[in-house]
């Protein structure tokens, strides 16, 4: 694909980290529009806690990098310090608590505030997918379908090169602004406070598992080789979790409706 967007002298702009910034900046854009009409955000506020899941996100997802093949990563130091490598679930079980511990701090509804930074995930997540296809990381198995795209560039990341493979960073990036698309129609018609980012996690974690079967970079780490994935696992847990609290504010929101 195209790793270098551009080179000016000894300048170079890498295709990902052009996406993950173009990400962030819309992301950080819609975050602040709709906490400033839906909760009084001021700019400073939006802009400390945009700072926040940056910083949060990069070593989250770096940290997640060590974790899922920790072998890997330990004879191959240099690969933590690339353009492209992290983990999605990383940076963003990193930037729950985050998020948790800043809407507390500034007394700004929770639930309410999750809804929307799922939508904010979705974008910069989204965009970063994007990137990944670019880098040709985050690459899929061989495929002779019609699917299959072939990276040729000599800093693509994706393996073998010249071969056709499954895009699955296209694949996910689809699923992701879908997903983004699903929770900008149901808005109008939420039940209660936090649905949109439970069901977020929900079809993110159960959309990740079916695309982890498409994945041929095996360096992302196994929990049983070759069969679940670290990410499938979590997936796993994340799709528990979610389910349970999905339930509880249900039914509280249920619950209270009727006492009205």
């Amino acid at each position: 694909m195209h790793p270098i967007l551009f080179e000016a002298g000894k300048f170079t702009v890498y295709t990902y980290g052009f996406c993950i910034a173009m990400g962030a900046v819309l992301g950080g854009l819609y975050m602040y529009r709709q906490g400033k009409k839906q909760f009084g955000w001021t700019f400073d506020q939006a802009n400390t806690l945009f700072v926040l899941l940056i910083v949060g996100g990069v070593v989250g997802g770096k940290l997640f990098v060590i974790f899922e093949n920790p072998g890997y990563y330990l004879k191959n130091l240099k690969q933590l310090f690339s353009g492209s490598g992290f983990v999605f679930y990383g940076s963003l079980l990193t930037a729950i608590p985050i998020m948790l511990w800043y809407f507390r701090k500034n007394k700004i509804p929770v639930l309410a505030m999750l809804d929307v930074m799922a939508i904010v995930t979705c974008i910069v997540h989204g965009f970063g997918r994007i990137g990944c296809f670019m880098a040709g990381c985050c690459y899929g198995k061989q495929t002779p379908s019609f699917l299959g795209v072939t990276f040729t560039h000599p800093l693509c990341q994706a393996e073998p090169k010249n071969i056709p493979l499954f895009p699955t960073q296209l694949m996910e990036a689809t699923f992701i602004f879908a997903i983004m698309i699903l929770l900008l129609v149901y808005k109008p018609y939420k039940k209660f406070n936090g649905q949109l980012f439970i069901t977020y996690l929900i079809l993110y974690a159960i959309g990740r598992s079916v695309l982890e079967i498409f994945r041929g970079d095996l360096e992302r780490g196994f929990v049983i080789k070759d069969l679940v994935s670290t990410s499938q696992f979590i997936s796993a847990i994340v799709v528990s979790v979610a389910i349970y609290f999905y339930v509880k504010l249900r039914r509280k929101a249920t619950l209270n409706h009727q006492r009205k």
